[in-house]
């Protein structure tokens, strides 16, 4: 019997959420083993050195980036249609994971970040939510009428950067953005990916997902 691709992964990191949504959405099973960031497992750290979660191992193959997981999954099988987006669409994910990642990080580590201005950081974070904001106002999704591959890309990251201060992103006036965010976070598919799992042990019982 072939053995089940390895996902590991941290339940709250926004680059292993949006990993297993792709794989859940496929229906690709793998044994999820769950780590602690601060006591990370010797054979997760001999299958990727540089400690980082995702890591999806598949045989003899590791994958490393988060966005290569979402791929690797959906190109097995896509039934939602999530791959069938324009170039736009790997643009934004682009611009999520560079400058608005960025930011977000200066915003919610602000003191590790005593040389950046935290305000200004938040502004510069706002930039991409409002043009995130002016698309959601026009149709459903960012891309459209359906859910693609940036949407559940973006997400985790726009979830993380509320959740810094959600007083005062209720304040801003965001309306399509936050019907996109709360509609997802009372998902069955976000609750399904959240189930909080012990980290994982050596000789335990295997945790399949989806």
């Amino acid at each position: 019997m072939t053995a089940l691709p390895i996902l590991w992964t941290f339940r709250r990191c926004p680059y292993a959420m949006r990993a297993r949504l792709a794989i859940q959405s496929s229906g690709q099973q793998v044994q999820l083993q769950e780590i602690l960031l601060k006591d990370k497992p010797l054979p997760f750290l001999a299958a990727s050195p540089k400690g980082t979660v995702p890591v999806l191992q598949d045989g003899d193959t590791v994958i490393e980036e988060s966005r290569d997981v979402m791929l690797w999954a959906l190109e097995r099988n896509d039934p939602e249609g999530w791959l069938d987006m324009p170039a736009e669409g790997h643009s934004l994910i682009d611009t999520c994971d560079g400058p608005f990642k960025a930011a977000l990080d200066h915003t919610k580590y602000a003191v590790r970040h005593p040389d950046r201005n935290e305000a200004e950081e938040r502004a510069k974070a706002m930039v991409f939510l409002i043009a995130l904001n002016d698309r959601l106002a026009q149709s459903t999704f960012l891309m459209g009428p359906s859910r693609t591959l940036a949407d559940v890309a973006i997400l985790p990251f726009v979830r993380q950067f509320v959740n810094t201060d959600r007083a005062w992103f209720a304040l801003q006036n965001l309306g399509p953005l936050s019907v996109w965010l709360d509609d997802f976070l009372a998902s069955d598919r976000f609750r399904g990916i959240m189930v909080k799992y012990p980290p994982w042990q050596d000789g335990q019982d295997q945790v399949l997902f989806p």
